[in-house]
């Protein structure tokens, strides 16, 4: 059934490009106001190190992505920005590549490369791992905005399949491997991999990398590019580190700056992977639900409160100039979020569980603002996980799609006698390419005659 309606997907796009004297004009969308509580998301990132290598997002050239390997005795010490990894650590690499000047169809190789900071020998183990391209093994799917399945099987885009195959625990890759061992202050290249543009049209391919890993010594990661039309031997890239950086193409705005701000990419490492909290009320073990809907932000950033003064961008232990600060929409994190559902009025109700994109805002509104209808551009899409729900008290997937202004998917209804309550479970890993912010919502749906 799956297999059947991507397929459909894809011929209702290339029936969709075809031009019509007879395609209905776009309704005119209205801004509306719908009222309600929005609340600061409770709890906090955790303290686990990413490295997050996502500026350049269109890499152009030979050279180091990201260090953080030490400068000091580098022939471009700035190139690096010595931070050492220990214990658990992460890493979330996206990039494009759209060939190259004088060899168009060439091949970008993205290498990832260790260091052992220490005097003892250190083993790097890789727990889990994703890795997708744009094409062939993740295209951006016209999909519809929700679709169930199991969890691996729908997906639009490498950071939507890397993100959802993450979020179902699917086993590693197997160009993705299980451990290393490094020699005290050894370098190696972990694993090389392949951003291929020949035959395509447009020559343009894109791939998202995630790596959880855990070392039982310090070490140093770094992202590396080369442009070639066969894969280089690990030398090769090992010589890169000795080189410069390639050249960054998103500049943010200066924290603080007036004016309209511009978000852009991360390079650097930031503190904070994962987001793991109960949403009951302040002082209480439950959410006692009532009349009217309740929100939390999602990836909320500068400029992108939603009224609630929170920034959940990860902070950044050490960056390059000109990246985002506090304006990246936390690409790779994962929310885990339990809420433990009360009914507090005296008669039968059913609420209804969503994923949302509001339009960005910053100041109280007495509620959330979205676009009727929703068919401007695509805010967010991958898959989330949702246990509890009336249609699924064991997990269930749901791959959605929504647009900018969007009031959102069901994610499953809940159904409460009076005083009962019940526990249900949200998990997502942010995909990349979405537009922050989203939202969690529940809703109290009219109620039933019966």
């Amino acid at each position: 059934m799956i297999r059947q309606l991507l397929i459909t997907s894809l011929l209702g796009s290339a029936l969709l490009a075809t031009p019509s004297a007879a395609a209905p004009a776009k309704a005119e969308a209205t801004e509306v106001l719908r009222r309600g509580q929005v609340r600061p998301l409770p709890g906090h990132l955790d303290g686990r190190l990413m490295v997050n290598d996502n500026n350049p997002e269109v890499v152009s050239e030979n050279g180091i992505l990201l260090s953080t390997f030490p400068g000091q005795g580098r022939p471009v010490p700035d190139a690096h920005l010595d931070v050492a990894l220990n214990g658990d650590f992460e890493l979330f690499s996206h990039h494009v590549y759209a060939g190259a000047k004088g060899a168009p169809e060439s091949t970008l190789w993205l290498g990832v490369i260790l260091g052992n900071r220490s005097d003892q020998e250190v083993t790097v183990r890789v727990p889990s791992g994703a890795s997708w391209l744009s094409q062939p093994g993740a295209p951006f799917l016209p999909l519809p905005p929700r679709l169930e399945h199991d969890g691996v099987s729908v997906y639009s885009g490498p950071g939507s399949r890397a993100a959802g195959d993450l979020l179902a625990g699917a086993p590693r890759p197997e160009l993705i491997p299980e451990q290393i061992t490094l020699a005290p202050g050894e370098e190696q290249v972990l694993l090389t991999l392949p951003l291929p543009v020949k035959g395509l049209d447009p020559l343009l391919n894109g791939r998202t990398l995630q790596l959880r890993l855990r070392s039982d010594g310090p070490v140093s990661m770094a992202t590396v590019g080369f442009i070639n039309d066969q894969q280089p031997p690990d030398a090769t890239l090992l010589e890169l580190l000795d080189g410069g950086l390639s050249e960054k193409e998103h500049k943010a705005s200066p924290k603080g700056a007036p004016g309209p701000i511009i978000y852009s990419r991360v390079s650097g490492v930031q503190q904070g992977s994962r987001w793991s909290t109960q949403l009951s009320d302040p002082g209480s073990a439950v959410l006692a639900l009532g009349e009217e809907p309740i929100s939390w932000p999602i990836a909320s950033l500068q400029r992108g409160r939603l009224g609630t003064g929170q920034v959940q961008s990860a902070p950044l232990k050490a960056y390059y100039p000109g990246t985002a600060w506090e304006a990246h929409g936390n690409y790779g994190v994962e929310y885990d979020l339990k809420l433990p559902l009360k009914n507090s009025g005296q008669q039968r109700r059913q609420y209804d569980l969503r994923l949302e994109s509001p339009l960005k805002r910053d100041r109280p509104q007495g509620g959330l603002r979205f676009l009727q209808p929703a068919t401007g551009p695509i805010w967010f899409r991958g898959t989330v996980e949702v246990r509890g729900s009336d249609d699924s008290p064991g997990r269930r997937y749901l791959h959605l799609v929504l647009r900018k202004g969007d009031q959102g998917q069901s994610l499953g209804h809940v159904t409460l006698q009076p005083g009962e309550q019940r526990n249900v479970r949200v998990r997502l890993l942010v995909p990349a390419d979405i537009t922050p912010v989203q939202v969690l919502t529940v809703v109290p749906m009219k109620q039933s005659e019966s």
